[in-house]
C-alpha cells in the first residue's frame, strides 16, 4: 500500500505497482521502442496525419494540402518560413478566428521571448498540442523512468514543480496568453493535484518572492519524491528551503526524494551543486527538452547525455544544413537523412 504525500518517513512499497504501471503502458513502451528502431516510418505516419488534419484550414488550402501525397511535394510547395512568416495568421487567431493554421479555435498562446528576435512571440497552443505533445511528454517521461528504475517509489509521494511567471492575460474574450508553465497548470486534469505540489493557487502566483515563500512553507510538509523544472530556478528555491528549515541537505527534509526532471538550461554547471544538495545514491537526474513550441526529447539512458527524439507528438521534423542558412530556397533533410555529430540550423 502507498499513500500520496502523507508520510515523510523513508518509505518502501511493493514494486507490484510499478509492474502494473508498466503493464498498463506496455503498448506505449512498444511505440517508444519504435521511435528508436523505425524513426523514418514513424515520422512518415506523422506527416500524413498532419497534412490530412490541416487540409481544410486556411493555411492548408493556401498550399493545397489535399493534393499533397509525398514529402517531396510538401517541400516543393510549402516554403521554409519563420515566425514572421505566419504572424498574420497568429494575429487573426488571437482575435478569435478559427481554422487558420490548425482545425478549431485556439484559446491559448504561450508567450516566448525566443532567441532570434528581441520581440516576444506568441505561440498558438491548440488542445491537440496540449494533450498529444506537452502532456504526452510528461506521461512518457514517467514511462521511461519506470523502465530505467523499475524499483522506484516515485508514486509514494508528490512531484514538486516550479515554473516561471504565471500571470495569465487576455488578448480578447476568447484568447489568453502567458508562460507555457502557467498554461499547462491551468489545463491540468484535477487528479494531478494528488501527485503534484504546490497547489494550483500557489503555483500561479506571479510575484516571485511571494511564490518562493509560500512554496517553501507548504512543500517542506509534503513527502516530495521528485522535482521538475529549470535547474537555475530550482537552485534558488532549494537554497531557500534549506535556509528556512536549518537543514544541511534535502535528504533531511525529503528522505524519499529520488528524481529531478530538468530542462531549459544545461545541467552541467549545476550537477555538482545538486549532488551536494542531495547526497544520496538513490537520486536520479533525467533531462527533457520542452519549449513553448512543443515537447521534443527525453533522456532515456542515465549513462548517456543524449535525448530520445519523440516522434509521434504531432511534429514533423526537417533539418536545415548550416550551409543552407540564409538562402532564398534552402534545402532541408528528413530525420533519416541527418548525420550524427553534425549541427543543423
Amino acid at each position: 500500500m502507498f499513500i500520496f504525500g502523507a508520510n515523510k518517513k523513508k518509505l518502501t512499497y511493493m514494486p507490484i505497482f510499478n509492474d502494473i504501471f508498466a503493464f498498463i503502458n506496455s503498448k506505449r513502451i512498444s511505440q517508444i521502442e519504435k521511435m528508436r528502431s523505425q524513426p523514418g516510418e514513424m515520422q512518415n505516419e506523422q506527416f500524413k496525419m498532419l497534412i490530412s488534419k490541416a487540409a481544410d484550414t486556411t493555411f492548408g488550402k493556401e498550399h493545397d494540402f489535399a493534393s499533397i501525397k509525398s514529402v517531396d511535394t510538401f517541400r516543393e510547395r510549402v516554403p521554409v518560413c519563420d515566425y514572421d512568416g505566419i504572424m498574420p495568421h497568429i494575429i487573426r487567431l488571437r482575435q478569435g478566428e478559427k481554422n487558420l493554421l490548425w482545425p478549431g479555435e485556439i484559446k491559448w498562446f504561450a508567450k516566448s521571448s525566443g532567441t532570434t528576435s528581441s520581440r516576444s512571440k506568441f505561440i498558438p497552443i491548440s488542445k491537440d498540442s496540449l494533450d498529444d505533445c506537452h502532456y504526452q511528454g510528461g506521461k512518457d517521461t514517467l514511462v521511461i523512468y519506470n523502465q530505467l528504475n523499475p524499483e522506484n517509489q516515485l508514486m509514494s509521494g508528490k512531484t514538486l514543480t516550479l515554473g516561471g511567471s504565471h500571470q495569465i492575460n487576455n488578448f480578447s474574450d476568447n484568447s489568453l496568453y502567458g508562460d507555457l508553465s502557467a498554461i499547462l497548470i491551468e489545463n491540468l486534469p484535477f487528479w494531478t493535484n494528488f501527485v503534484r505540489t504546490p497547489d494550483r493557487e500557489i503555483a500561479l502566483i506571479d510575484e516571485w518572492e511571494k511564490k518562493m515563500k509560500l512554496i517553501t512553507e507548504t512543500t517542506i510538509k509534503e513527502n516530495v519524491t521528485a522535482l521538475a523544472g529549470v535547474p537555475s530556478w530550482f537552485m534558488v528555491l532549494l537554497k531557500n528551503v534549506l535556509k528556512h528549515t536549518g537543514k544541511k541537505n534535502l535528504t533531511e527534509i525529503w528522505p524519499n526524494l529520488e528524481l529531478f526532471i530538468h530542462g531549459g538550461v544545461s545541467f552541467t554547471p549545476y550537477r555538482q551543486q545538486y549532488k551536494d544538495l542531495v547526497p544520496s545514491d538513490n537520486m536520479h537526474y533525467l533531462e527533457t527538452y520542452n519549449a513553448s513550441e512543443g515537447f521534443f526529447g527525453i533522456q532515456d539512458d542515465f549513462s548517456s547525455p543524449g535525448l530520445l527524439l519523440m516522434l509521434d507528438y504531432g511534429v514533423f521534423y526537417e533539418f536545415m544544413p548550416l550551409s543552407e542558412l540564409g538562402k532564398e530556397h534552402p534545402k532541408t533533410l528528413l530525420l533519416d537523412e541527418v548525420e550524427k555529430d553534425t549541427d543543423y540550423a
